[in-house]
């Protein structure tokens, strides 16, 4: 009998976010499945790893059917991290990381926890998905999307996956309740305009609360962004090479 492909889970909502349980609910059905999560929630903690101080891993049984599942103090990454190096016998078949509350499309993939951990995976020549669902709420219906999940899963399994890349896939929230199908897009350029809300506390310090709006300057009708408005799901092939190869001429005209 063929041996089942074996799965690597991780979010950073928190292993028991709706999410992550409803992602692992798909890969039991498709291969074996080890589960190394954060222990609370990481949500914008990008590609931070834990470095000053220590790391707990502590098996855990949410999860009867599951022989392997982990809770770990630190990062998405770091669950990646630690997974590779203590918990698996040997290298996964793919990492599937979500499914985030809420959606990391355009540059928010950057300050994306979910995201880094997919990253961080296809980093090690893993391939690897990150699934977010354009919606905040932990009571979010994941059913419409069940389908469209368990399908990119096994079309990864049984296809050529491109070589340290990391699929960023997200998933609209349509009024209606029916996602029209998928679009393979680029990146939008679109950006957060920050700002710092200033408050007092009962004793007089000052503290700050991040907020800000979300702007797209991308008319674009092949981006992330544009699908997910028009009810699509969108899948950008996204990778952990930062180099900005147009800009390698422009540097060496400085004769530094």
């Amino acid at each position: 009998m063929p041996e089942k492909p074996l799965i690597l889970v991780t979010n950073d909502d928190g292993i028991t976010a709706p999410g992550i349980r409803t992602l692992i609910n798909i890969a039991k059905t498709i291969g074996d499945v080890v589960v190394v999560a954060p222990n609370s929630p990481q949500s914008g903690m990008g590609h931070a790893i834990t470095v000053n101080s220590t790391l707990f891993l502590e098996k855990v049984t949410i999860d009867k059917e599951l022989k392997h599942e982990y809770s770990c103090s630190g990062t998405p990454v770091d669950c990646v991290k630690i997974a590779m190096d203590q918990v698996l016998s040997r290298v996964p078949d793919l990492c599937i990381s979500g499914i985030n509350h809420g959606i990391n499309s355009a540059t928010s993939v950057l300050y994306s926890g979910t995201m880094s951990a997919a990253v961080e995976a296809a980093m090690s020549g893993v391939p690897a998905i990150g699934f977010s669902l354009d919606d905040f709420s932990w009571n979010a219906n994941f059913s419409v999307i069940e389908p469209f999940v368990k399908d990119i899963i096994e079309k990864s399994l049984h296809n050529e996956f491109p070589k340290g890349v990391a699929l960023n896939v997200n998933f609209p929230k349509p009024a209606d309740g029916i996602i029209k199908g998928v679009k393979i897009c680029r990146q939008a350029n679109a950006t957060w305009v920050e700002k710092f809300d200033e408050r007092v506390n009962p004793h007089g310090k000052r503290y700050y609360w991040l907020t800000g709006t979300f702007h797209n300057h991308d008319t674009g009708t092949d981006t992330d962004l544009w699908a997910l408005e028009k009810g699509y799901v969108s899948i950008v092939p996204t990778q952990f090479d930062l180099t900005a190869y147009n800009a390698i001429n422009i540097v060496n005209n400085w004769n530094l």
